[in-house]
């Protein structure tokens, strides 16, 4: 029986439960950059027990005492209250009795979200997985040797699913960083971490493939068996996916965990399974550590991610597509057209063409092709070699940012505020509002849609209308959007009700 592969896997994120990152954003005058530690050109000499030298295929000791130090366990913490339990009261029980009837009560619930980190610089860096932070508003990172500190978020890239949090201490282990464009299908691999909070775990397994795009970055999330999608990239960078694939056992809590060589160099960070149950069930996937070693760098150095952009709309060539487009080769990326202000066309690659290499560098597919030019930044020059009429031709092209620029592209605040909430808002109708004043409820904003963010992870619905924010009214998207603004890193508490169930009143908290 034919399966359809792509309907039966659930791509299920390891993280335990998830909540929404704020933003912690470095200004021009406090760039620096993370002082990384990155493999040698030899291979580490020592031995095992087996006498063979360390890295050797089959031992995994020697990249499992390397690795373990780096890896951290994550716990993030967020806390609601509400008043509910009146939604099945008539209304008119309500109208004689008062709001309280029926026994409603406030009360602070809390949930906690668990994951891993890894140890990126011995003052206390740790990348991990976007969704494994957010919605904090308390992280708690647990070190190899147990010891408990509180951290902070520094800057989160759900285009690729990757964040970088910090705790103040020094001379901690870091780990060593791998050339993950150099690792080989069928290579043992070994992965670190936290699932099921059994904290220090290791597994080992082979790279089954490189280069998977499996379209999961982008899309709402999915709450079977507790794991979820990542964040939709609803603002910023396009989303960037070019997981290696292996089959080393993965599960929940392994998010944001290290996949190291023999030798203990990270050569990606744990971020997603292939599943239909929500556990391990044969392949997980990771960030390459060069994007990982791009993005986080970037994090701490700008804000946000610094991407090139070739600014193309591409096609897969396969031997039939090949045929429909007139090409001479059916392997590579198709240019079908150009976006506003195209680097890739004012370098001279027109329609028709076929990517075949980039910086000397083969390109079978999108997700290759997107991350050999994600691992630039704007500015930057590359050499793209195309397939015109079978024949092939080096082209130069100077990439540039999202909007067709070369600057460094800053953050908006008040738009990165929104953005964590998750969700598209709307004004009330007059209808709408008609109906809340019977209530003594002087409109509000209302949810239309749930993209996965802070709102998701308090349990917020569409339809949920907002009416406070901090105490105060509001009464439509725009006041919404000033009640929030300059509040990053601040706590915000939230009032609302949802239309069907006007006395069940809502109350709960976050820090944005």
């Amino acid at each position: 029986m034919k399966t359809n592969w792509k309907a039966l896997v659930l791509v299920g994120l390891l993280s335990s439960a998830t909540t929404l990152a704020g933003f912690k954003l470095l200004s021009s005058d406090s760039e620096r950059d993370v002082i990384f530690k990155e493999s040698p050109a030899e291979s580490l000499a020592r031995f095992t027990s087996s006498g063979a030298p360390a890295g050797s295929p089959g031992d995994f000791v020697y990249a499992a005492e390397a690795t373990t130090p780096t890896v951290v366990h994550i716990k993030s913490t967020m806390t609601r209250t509400s008043r509910g339990g009146q939604g099945d009261i008539p209304d008119i029980f309500r109208d004689f009795f008062g709001d309280d009837f029926g026994g409603g009560s406030r009360g602070p619930q809390s949930s906690e979200a668990s994951g891993s980190g890894v140890i990126i610089s011995p003052d206390g860096y740790i990348v991990t997985n976007n969704h494994v932070v957010e919605g904090a508003q308390e992280l708690e990172v647990t070190l190899s040797n147990k010891s408990k500190l509180r951290a902070k978020v520094i800057g989160t890239d759900p285009s690729t699913d990757i964040a970088v949090i910090k705790v103040e201490s020094k001379n901690l282990p870091a780990v060593t960083f791998g050339n993950s464009d150099a690792v080989k299908v069928g290579e043992w691999v070994v992965a670190v971490g936290n699932p099921f909070n059994l904290e220090s775990t290791v597994t080992a397994g082979i790279i089954s493939a490189k280069g998977r795009g499996l379209g999961i970055i982008g899309q709402s999330q999915n709450r079977r068996y507790g794991n979820a999608r990542p964040t939709a990239a609803t603002a910023g960078d396009s989303p960037l996916e070019s997981f290696i694939q292996t089959d080393a056992v993965v599960n929940p809590g392994n998010s944001g965990g290290a996949l190291v060589n023999l030798k203990g160099e990270l050569i990606g960070i744990n971020t997603a399974i292939a599943s239909p149950t929500g556990s391990f069930a044969g392949y997980a996937f990771a960030v390459p550590s060069s994007i990982v070693k791009k993005v986080s760098g970037d994090l701490v150095k700008f804000g946000n991610v610094q991407r090139g952009y070739l600014g193309i709309s591409l096609d897969e060539l396969d031997s039939r597509k090949a045929e429909e487009y007139g090409v001479k080769v059916n392997d590579g990326v198709y240019v079908r057209d150009f976006t506003e202000n195209s680097a890739a066309k004012a370098g001279g690659i027109t329609k028709g063409d076929v990517i075949v290499k980039v910086d000397g560098l083969n390109t079978h597919s999108i997700p290759e092709l997107q991350q050999s030019i994600g691992l630039h930044k704007p500015g930057d020059k590359v050499v793209v070699t195309v397939n015109r009429n079978g024949t092939e031709k080096d082209l130069n092209v100077t990439l540039r940012n999202r909007t067709g620029g070369s600057d460094v592209i800053k953050r908006d605040e008040s738009a990165a505020v929104m953005t964590t909430l998750g969700a598209q808002f709307g004004n009330l109708t007059d209808q709408e509002k008609q109906r809340l004043t019977r209530y003594k409820v002087d409109g509000g904003v209302k949810v239309l849609s749930i993209d996965g963010g802070k709102l998701a992870r308090t349990g917020v619905e569409e339809g949920f209308i907002i009416t406070k924010v901090n105490g105060k009214p509001v009464k439509s998207v725009k006041e919404l959007e000033a009640s929030l603004a300059g509040k990053s890193e601040s706590m915000v508490q939230f009032e609302g009700l949802y239309a069907d169930a006007p006395y069940d009143v809502y109350s709960f908290g976050f820090r944005m």
